[in-house]
């Protein structure tokens, strides 16, 4: 079914192949989360100019609440792209973060007394679960003691990926 790894002490060239294609991959959406990067980015700036069209007068407070809120949304997105970049992983505190505040902007833009009830209790619903996950990822590595978990299985499969392909530290 599947060739072993080394074959008489030597690295088989499916193993080889296997890997350039694993980097080319990688390679790849490394270059796709880049240009989202840049295109969040330029949209992020289109965004910002549009604010502060929207604070010359008459000026509208729910226009230029939303705006920013909206802003805020794209910065988290942004930053939850530039750690997938620096780590390869998606963070869960940074995701969850994501989620609490274009739920928030709802509940703030339409105003509380104008949104349906069952509207008010799916959101509050939504929150709650997001707080919790919130809370559980940061009491999580302390039950590890400090070692982030994630980070150390990752590791683990690449000393391994290291080791199927002879090199060496």
């Amino acid at each position: 079914m599947y060739k072993p790894a080394l074959e008489n002490g030597k690295i088989s060239a499916y193993e080889i192949n296997r890997g350039r294609i694993v980097r080319s991959l990688e390679f790849i959406q490394d270059v796709i989360v880049i240009s989202l990067c840049i295109g969040l980015f330029s949209f992020m700036v289109l965004e910002v100019w549009d604010m502060f069209l929207s604070l010359l007068p008459p000026l509208d407070f729910h226009v230029v609440t939303a705006d920013i809120l909206f802003l805020l949304i794209l910065v988290e997105l942004f930053r939850l792209l530039i750690i997938y970049l620096q780590e390869q992983r998606i963070s869960i505190g940074v995701a969850v973060e994501v989620s609490i505040v274009p739920a928030l902007r709802e509940v703030i833009v339409k105003g509380i007394l104008e949104t349906n009830w069952s509207q008010v209790l799916a959101t509050c619903a939504f929150l709650l679960v997001l707080g919790i996950l919130l809370i559980l990822r940061v009491w999580l590595p302390p039950t590890f003691d400090g070692i982030d978990p994630e980070q150390k299985i990752s590791q683990h499969y690449r000393n391994l990926h290291k080791q199927e392909l002879g090199i060496r530290d």
